[in-house]
């Protein structure tokens, strides 16, 4: 036996913390691995803040109820988020996607009309109204050459007027088998976390596999470069808008069959606008386009679960828990923004065969 191997075999326990070592360098090298590192600290810390608590319980925080009602809260912002990350990684974004939500929601009952024969007709009018949106922004956006952020919130600005001028309070029609989507489970999975784990696979796929996914990371990368290599930019970013209205408008079927009723104001009420943006951004998606992915998304919306549920628990006064969700955020991107310039500084470096400079040698002095 060679030295080596018997300082391997008399310490085992380092050969384990080795292994767990290299499996989260590798985690941390991957796109979406900060994010759900960032998750499994903000996890531990929320036990540990409930665990110290005296008015709280840790068993109660960790309950199957309490973790089935942090998925299924997780549901709505989860798949508009997956529809936002679409338009992001674009160069794009959206803001009118509150208003589809909210719409979207009041246009099923109001179609459905509490009978069951009209459930199909109902969901097919509010994927259909989600894509009308979706293609109305994305060709305002590229053939208007609108800025995205006044394109989709002049977007907001019409539905909320339409919204405001037509509905004085929910609009009830929600047939109660179509209620079932909203409350009832498979075993101990809800159907409901069943939709946001369909919609968040199709979109990973859309993204890892299809030709589609490669052409927006490009226009995203840069839009430029993506045209002269004979991509129809303008197609991708359309295309994008479109996907991400009609996941809004499947949140929409969502909320109206949790609330049993379409309603005017869960636009406001629930800020899917901003809090998927936040969602988006917490889970390592460059703001710019190009760079993320939709499971780092899915990881940032469990973070915003979590932080809810212990602040929850903990009764911490709102205006703290916005503030407090700030940092998080604020924190969490800076983290993510200094590794990918550091990334990026590293692959122009190997490309163009140059040796670290002086001044990245004595950060990274420092460093160690």
């Amino acid at each position: 036996m060679s030295p080596a191997s018997e300082g391997t075999a008399a310490r085992p326990g380092l050969g384990a913390l080795g292994s767990v070592g290299d499996a989260v360098r590798r985690l941390a090298g991957t796109t979406s691995g900060p994010v759900f590192i960032v998750l499994i600290v903000v996890f531990i810390a929320c036990v540990l803040a409930v665990a110290i608590d005296k008015d709280s319980s840790t068993s109660e925080f960790l309950s199957v109820d309490n973790v089935r009602d942090m998925l299924v809260r997780s549901v709505a912002l989860g798949i508009v988020a997956a529809g936002q990350t679409l338009v992001i990684l674009g160069a794009s974004l959206d803001l009118s996607v509150g208003w589809v939500v909210g719409l979207g929601s009041i246009l099923a009952a109001e179609t459905m009309d509490g009978q069951d024969s009209r459930i199909v007709l109902g969901i097919l009018v509010v994927l259909l109204f989600g894509a009308g949106v979706g293609l109305v922004n994305g060709l305002v956006i590229t053939k208007l050459r609108v800025n995205a952020f006044i394109a989709t919130l002049g977007m907001a600005l019409i539905l909320r007027g339409y919204v405001e001028a037509n509905y004085a309070g929910p609009v009830t029609g929600v047939p109660e088998s179509f209620q079932e989507l909203g409350f009832e489970s498979w075993g101990p999975i809800p159907i409901s976390v069943v939709l946001l784990v369909a919609v968040v696979a199709g979109a990973w796929f859309l993204l890892r596999y299809s030709r589609f996914g490669n052409r927006l990371y490009a226009v995203g990368g840069d839009e430029d470069v993506a045209k002269l290599s004979g991509v129809r930019t303008h197609r991708v970013i359309i295309g994008a808008h479109v996907l991400c209205a009609v996941a809004a408008a499947i949140t929409g079927l969502f909320i109206a069959s949790r609330l049993g009723a379409g309603s005017p104001t869960i636009a406001i009420e629930g800020g899917y606008d901003l809090e998927s943006i936040a969602a988006v951004v917490l889970g390592g998606t460059y703001l710019l386009g190009g760079r993320g992915g939709v499971l780092g998304t899915l990881a940032g919306v469990f973070i915003l679960a979590l932080l809810d549920s212990t602040f929850n628990q903990l009764q911490v006064d709102a205006f703290l828990k916005d503030v407090a969700r700030g940092v998080i955020i604020i924190a969490a991107v800076a983290a993510y923004s200094v590794r990918w310039t550091r990334k990026r500084r590293e692959e122009a470096q190997a490309a163009t065969g140059q040796t670290p400079g002086p001044e990245p040698a004595v950060e990274g002095a420092g460093a160690r």
